[in-house]
């Protein structure tokens, strides 16, 4: 552990209307994510891609995330202004991400025609700048919470961001259905992303924009005293020039490498889910293989429902998790790891919908760990300098999993028989060992 990781710091309790005020961006934030989520194999799919090219359109956004993520802690490490350490680049991210989710959903819309190069182009720049923008609007969120809370309350922070978060997902994933009862068509030409879809992307826009900018404006940063204060750095470190990023990862702490062996194996397992679960469901459930058909468009839906579905489970654990105790951290990783391997083999072999649907309860006690308590065990080991850099950089570890998956894919896809469900078994297994790594993890050190 580099020596500036050693000090405790002095942070101070902080009030529950400021942990409001830095949690409830959270909500707009997730709604993009999980619109993303639930929809993007959808609509590639509708727009011509074939399914054993999905990877492709899943392989640039975390290139970008790998690039970008790690500049932007380094760089906020450094940015003292009067908008805030952090706040600047939620203001920047958020305007471009609410035009990158108006622009998506029109990918059918141009004219470029059914599977076109045109259309394929169109829609992987989209998904690629929605990904890269989304995590832009993400990181401040973490960030701000290694900055300014302590480790008392950490899993109260955590667990409020969650619980924002699944708020806007439950919304978000469940738009397109409701839209659908209300008379908004589900159903499109050839080619062409339902209205049902379009909607929802564009609500979802407008609530990330309310909702960050909600946060922005009511959360005031510490200044560059009060910050070295409470975190216990001394004036000569400040001055002290900012290690390279070479320098970060090779002074990195020792759970920083730990935690990333669990999360390559454990997002291979959600990528996997979130890529063939729509596919799986269409042919397992509605006897479809076919994009255009009205049982294929009936699985997009019942996906959405199905993550708003774990939405709410999400949320709930989110409530009894914010309670638990900081020594039991592990404990509750490995649970929640398990909890979504189980969830993915299930939806990946059911013949019934309303099995699946149950068995997202435990993929949204699986998801809440997965974006929580990686996050919570790392901040419990970094202490005042780079924290920024350090959790830019620990992004790397949620990108670079999806990249090796996605490559995978172009060789078991076709090797499993161009099986959607097969290629979700391979998830699961690869959850499982993510559940056993947990045992490698040293908290604070």
């Amino acid at each position: 552990m580099a020596k500036d990781d050693k000090k405790v710091s002095n942070l101070p309790d902080l009030s529950k209307k400021t942990i409001m005020a830095m949690t409830f961006g959270a909500l707009g934030v997730n709604m993009a994510f999980t619109l993303q989520g639930a929809q993007m194999s959808r609509i590639t799919q509708t727009i011509g891609v074939d399914p054993n090219q999905l990877g492709w359109f899943f392989l640039l956004p975390p290139l970008l995330g790998m690039l970008v993520q790690p500049w932007l802690g380094k760089s906020s490490d450094g940015t003292w202004t009067r908008f805030g350490r952090r706040m600047p680049y939620l203001l920047v991210g958020a305007p471009i991400t609410v035009v990158v989710m108006i622009m998506l959903p029109f990918t059918g819309s141009f004219g470029f025609g059914y599977g076109s190069l045109a259309a394929l182009a169109y829609a992987a720049i989209a998904i690629a700048l929605m990904d890269l923008f989304s995590n832009v609007c993400l990181a401040p969120f973490r960030m701000i919470a290694g900055d300014m809370v302590n480790d008392k309350q950490k899993n109260k922070v955590w667990s409020w961001q969650q619980i924002f978060s699944y708020a806007g997902g439950i919304l978000a994933a469940i738009l397109p259905y409701l839209l659908e009862k209300i008379g908004v068509l589900n159903t499109a030409p050839k080619g062409v992303i339902p209205q049902t879809v379009i909607w929802a992307y564009l609500i979802g826009a407008a609530a990330l924009l309310i909702s960050t900018m909600v946060t922005v404006f009511n959360v005031k940063e510490y200044d560059p005293e009060t910050y070295a204060k409470y975190h216990n750095i001394e004036k000569s470190e400040q001055k002290e020039k900012a290690p390279s990023m070479w320098q970060l990862l090779k002074t990195a702490p020792r759970s920083f490498w730990e935690l990333s062996v669990v999360q390559l194996f454990s997002w291979i397992g959600i990528m996997y889910t979130w890529t063939y679960a729509t596919g799986a469901m269409a042919k397992n459930i509605w006897h479809t293989t076919d994009p255009t058909s009205a049982g294929f468009q009936a699985a997009g839906n019942w996906y959405g429902v199905m993550t708003a579905f774990y939405s709410i489970a999400a949320l709930l654990w989110g409530l009894f998790y914010a309670k638990t105790k900081a020594n039991q951290r592990k404990l509750w990783y490995g649970v929640g790891l398990f909890a979504d391997a189980i969830s993915i083999i299930i939806v990946a072999t059911t013949n019934n919908q309303w099995v699946a649907l149950l068995a997202f309860a435990l993929y949204g006690i699986g998801n809440f760990t997965i974006n929580t308590l990686p996050f919570t065990i790392l901040t419990s080991s970094l202490h005042g300098r780079n924290e920024g850099a350090y959790l830019g950089l620990f992004n790397i570890f949620v990108c670079m999993p999806q990249i090796i998956g996605s490559l995978l894919s172009f060789w078991l896809f076709p090797l499993l028989g161009n099986s959607q469900s097969m290629m979700m078994i391979i998830g699961f297994v690869s959850m499982l060992v993510g559940t056993l790594s947990v045992l490698l993890i040293h908290e604070g050190e």
